[in-house]
This record gives structure tokens, C-alpha cells and sequence, in this order.
């Protein structure tokens, strides 16, 4: 089987905020299949759709009630097929969310099963990583369950080969339907050190990331479902590094295609975790994707990615999406289009959109959000200093609706939205992109084209260059006697660099400043490729 998702883009959807057709407020499979001739004008290869199975959505979708049917807002299972069909008659494919970690505690196994989870008669220390204790009591059996996640998020227990064949099992059912692949949801948690035993300061995280039985699970469900198909996969892993990804992305290992590192997403947190504000250091972000391109080089795959439902958005994390937004935009597009790996794209994101400061927390839906704000009150937090916390890093940044349009609501609704769209819509919507042709859009088009043409961009290794510079992520790739060097200011300021030889690639601003020496100016990113017969 090839490896065409090398040189593939993915685009994630999260059918509750992309599109809605009937007018409740909630996106749905219909408002998907509106809009299948926009994202193939984009020019991406695969749709990664965030959960649509039935749940009660206690996470948003994450807590699933039954993998065989459609949750209800979103549609109907011919609704899917049709979606599944039109697909593929654009030549795009489709990767499932599989959430094979827990379930919600409404699934049937979770009624019937009692082997199929993880039950106490006396809870360790863990604690949730949504807050709170990670053990629930239920009251008709007098014990206690796990769940890393909510509450209505109970762990299942994959120690038990009978609940492994029923996961394998509905993964066939699914592939046999025809669909493409699965993004694998905190995979790297389903091994649990069998003990479980009290962790440092009630943080688990030792026994259930990257456990014991990891590599012997996911290499049965590659040997019992993923090797008779032509598929994609990835694996959501926090806490995996770079030789951890090794050997889950090593095709000899026959275990996943790819996996999602968190370690660049966790960068502008300080010692106290995800809302601990600190601002970013270039370097060290600079040395830490130098550290999974070098790795898994010629070993395994690496994904790339910037944003998706559970982080902000870029442009307003490490870009500047106020004067600059549409230069940072796309010179974030080209640092991480430019190297090695599979990128994703999170809609909006080829539009530029950005975070959310909704001044009231009854605005925001997020479950880790609302629990969050109950406990840093509990830790003595201002209302002001959380709401800080909030509009910068919470989810629901990533949830607001798409922005179609600068009709009302963003023309994602004639209804009332689940969550209310950005104010910002009426300037930053997809309707206005597409009628500028030097719009963030067309750049994306432009970077997913150049992946296609340009197999240095697939196989060139990676060199970081002036590593120590604060506000320059620069970079040469090369391969066959080809090469390119990136250069990507993530700052105002203007800096000078001798001028690289070769023809510009691609550029942010319509042309060079000079043409004696590299003058950067804010956010701007120019990529050059030297052909094997200059060199």
C-alpha cells in the first residue's frame, strides 16, 4: 500500500460549528455536504470529521453513547452516506474521530459490561483532566469508575480481550462502509499500569500515558483491523515524545502512520500548566520542532499542525491578529507548510481566524472551561485574571462558528448558534476571501499546491538556521541536490539578513524590500528554492 497520506493536507471539520442547514443553531452533515466544493477549491486531500457519533454531549461528541449511529443534530446515517459518497466523487477522502479511550456512561457496554471498565472498591489519588477526582461512585453498584475525562466519560479497560474485539470490530464496520482512515483520540491512554497506583500529587499521567500494553494493543489493532485496509491514521498522544513517535510511527512496527505531539502546544504555558500564561519564546519553539523533524526523519511521520478544536487560534496565539493578521497568518501557514510531515488545517484557519473575548463566562460552552473557572475561584483566581486565562487559551476560541459570510451570524445560521459567532465576522469570512485573490485563502491553496509539486517539501531533510535569533524561525530543507530556505518573522520588528540564492517560492508580501540583502519586515515569510542544476 503507498504512503499517499505523505504528501495529502488534511482539513479538520467540527461539524457543531462549520455549517448549518436547517436553521437550529447546530452545524450538521447537510451543511457539510454544502460546502464540499469549497474545501475542494482549497485543494486539501482528506476531511477529518470530529465526532458525529450519537452521544449525550456531556464533551462535545467525545462522549459516545453508540459508534454505530449518527447523534441525532447532525443527521441521519443516510445523511452519511450520501456525505461519504459525495466525498468521494471529488476525489477527497474522509478520517473518522475514533474515541476508544472511554465512552459516555450512557453506552450500552457501560450497562452490561461491567468488565469493559475499570471499577473500585476504593479510588486512588488521580485527579480528572477536566478537574476534580478522576473516580465517580455509583451508587447501584457501591463502587467507584475511573474517568480520566467527565464524569460521563468512563475509561475502558483494554486489558480485556473481549472489549479490544468489540472496538475492532465497529473499526471494520466503519472502513467497510468505505470510510478513509481515524484520527485516534488520546490513544496513548488506553494501556493503564494494572495496578493503578496513587500518583505524584494526584497526576496519573505515569500509569495511563504511553502505558505497559501500549505498543502490544495498537500493533493487534494493526495486525486485526488497520493492515487489510488502505488507510490513514494518526494518533492523538499527549506526553509522547519524539522517541516515543518512533516507535509508534515506524512502518516496521506496524503500528500508526502518524501521531500529534502536544510539546509545541504546551510552549506558552508556564510551571503551573495550560493557563498559566507565559508569552513565547521563538527558541524554544524553534529547538522543538527541530527536534521531531530530526527524529523521525527516514523513521517515521511526523503531522503538522497548528491549530484544532481544543487549542486558540494561531493567528491570535502566535501571530498578531490585529494590523498584521492576514501577513502573520500566512507567514505561520508557510513555517509549518514548509516542513517535513502531513499538515492539518482546523477550519477558519485558512481564513485567519481568530480567538474570541466573550466579556460574560454564560457565553462560553466548553465543559474543561467551566470546570476550570470553579476551581481557580476555589484557588483564590480574580474573575478578571481567569477571563484573561479564558479569552486566550479556552477552547471554545476554536468553537466559535465558521464565518461564511458578513450575513447575520456569519451565515452559518438562520437560527440562534450554539455558541454565538465571533463579532468579527463581517470583515473575516469565507465569502470575502474568495473574492480576493491575495487573500490568507489563496496563500493555503498556494502552500498545498507547492506539497504536491515538490517532492523536496516531502523528503528534504531539515536544517535550523540561525537558531539563537529571537524573532526569526529560519530554516534550509534539502534533497537530490535541491534545496530551500525559509525565512519567518514572528515579530514587528525588521531584520537583515545576507539574501539567499534562488527564486522566491513563494512570499507574503507581493515582493522583496531590497534586492541587495534579506530586509525581513513584520511577519513577513519568503521561501527560496535553489534547483540541483544552480548549485
Amino acid at each position: 500500500m503507498s504512503d499517499w497520506w505523505k504528501m495529502a493536507c488534511v482539513y479538520q471539520i467540527y461539524p457543531r460549528s462549520f455549517m448549518d442547514s436547517d436553521g437550529d443553531g447546530i452545524g450538521d452533515i447537510q451543511g457539510i455536504i454544502q460546502k464540499l466544493d469549497y474545501l475542494k477549491t482549497l485543494g486539501i486531500d482528506i476531511i477529518w470529521l470530529s465526532p458525529i457519533y450519537d452521544s449525550p454531549n456531556d464533551d462535545n461528541g467525545y462522549d459516545i453513547r453508540n459508534y454505530y449511529k449518527i447523534m441525532q443534530e447532525f443527521g441521519t446515517m443516510e445523511d452519511f452516506n450520501y456525505l461519504l459518497n459525495e466525498i468521494h466523487k471529488r476525489g477527497l477522502k474522509l478520517m473518522m474521530d475514533l474515541v476508544v479511550n472511554h465512552t459516555s456512561d450512557e453506552h450500552e457496554w457501560f450497562q452490561k459490561y461491567e468488565d469493559f471498565y475499570y471499577w473500585r472498591e476504593k479510588p486512588n489519588n488521580w485527579k480528572s483532566v477536566f478537574s476534580g477526582p478522576a473516580w465517580e461512585y455509583d451508587e447501584e453498584r457501591r463502587q467507584y469508575y475511573l474517568h480520566i475525562f467527565s464524569k460521563k466519560q468512563p475509561d475502558l479497560n483494554w486489558e480485556n480481550p473481549k472489549l479490544r474485539q468489540s472496538v475492532y470490530e465497529m473499526m471494520r464496520w466503519w472502513l467497510d462502509k468505505g470510510v478513509d482512515g481515524f484520527r485516534m483520540d488520546v490513544i496513548n491512554f488506553i494501556s493503564k499500569d494494572p495496578a493503578l497506583p496513587d500518583g505524584p500529587d494526584g497526576d496519573g499521567s505515569p500509569y495511563f500515558m504511553n502505558g505497559p500494553r501500549i505498543h502490544e494493543f495498537l500493533r493487534e489493532m494493526n495486525q486485526e483491523v488497520l493492515s487489510n485496509y488502505d488507510c490513514i491514521t494518526v494518533g492523538e498522544m499527549p506526553g509522547a515524545s519524539p522517541e516515543d513517535a518512533k516507535t509508534y510511527t515506524n512502518p516496521e512496527n506496524r503500528e500508526l502512520n502518524m501521531i500529534f505531539t502536544f510539546e509545541h502546544m504546551d510552549l506558552d504555558g508556564g510551571p503551573n500548566g495550560k493557563w498559566d500564561l507565559k508569552k513565547l519564546n521563538l527558541v524554544d519553539l524553534k529547538e522543538n520542532l527541530e527536534k521531531w523533524q530530526h527524529a523521525l526523519h527516514q523513521v517515521g511521520w511526523n503531522s503538522l499542525y497548528w491549530n484544532n478544536h481544543d487549542q486558540p487560534r494561531i493567528v491570535s496565539r502566535f501571530g498578531d491578529d490585529g494590523d498584521y493578521r492576514v501577513e502573520s497568518a500566512k507567514m505561520l501557514a508557510t513555517c509549518l507548510h514548509m516542513m517535513q510531515g502531513t499538515p492539518y488545517i482546523y477550519q477558519g484557519e485558512e481564513i485567519g481566524m481568530t480567538n474570541v473575548a466573550f466579556k460574560s463566562l454564560e457565553k462560553y460552552q466548553d465543559i474543561e472551561t467551566l470546570n476550570m473557572y470553579k476551581e481557580k475561584i476555589a484557588e483564590g483566581w480574580s474573575h478578571d485574571q481567569i477571563m484573561k486565562a479564558i479569552h486566550t487559551k479556552g477552547r471554545d476560541n476554536a468553537r466559535t462558528p465558521m464565518q461564511w459570510s458578513n450575513e447575520e451570524n456569519g451565515g452559518f445560521t438562520t437560527g440562534d448558534p450554539w455558541i454565538d459567532v465571533n463579532p468579527n465576522y463581517e470583515k473575516i469570512n469565507a465569502n470575502e476571501a474568495l473574492q480576493d485573490s491575495n487573500s490568507i485563502f489563496y496563500y493555503y491553496q498556494s502552500l498545498i499546491d507547492l506539497r504536491k509539486r515538490y517532492n523536496i517539501i516531502t523528503k528534504g531533510d531539515f536544517k535550523l538556521i540561525h537558531r539563537e535569533h529571537p524573532d526569526v524561525f529560519a530554516y534550509e530543507r534539502s534533497s537530490e541536490g535541491e534545496k530551500l530556505v525559509v525565512y519567518c518573522n514572528f515579530s514587528e520588528n525588521v531584520h537583515t539578513f545576507a539574501l539567499p540564492d534562488g527564486e522566491i517560492l513563494i512570499h507574503n508580501y507581493d515582493q522583496l524590500e531590497s534586492c541587495e540583502q534579506l530586509n525581513l519586515r513584520p511577519w513577513e515569510a519568503v521561501v527560496f528554492i535553489k534547483h540541483k542544476e544552480e548549485q
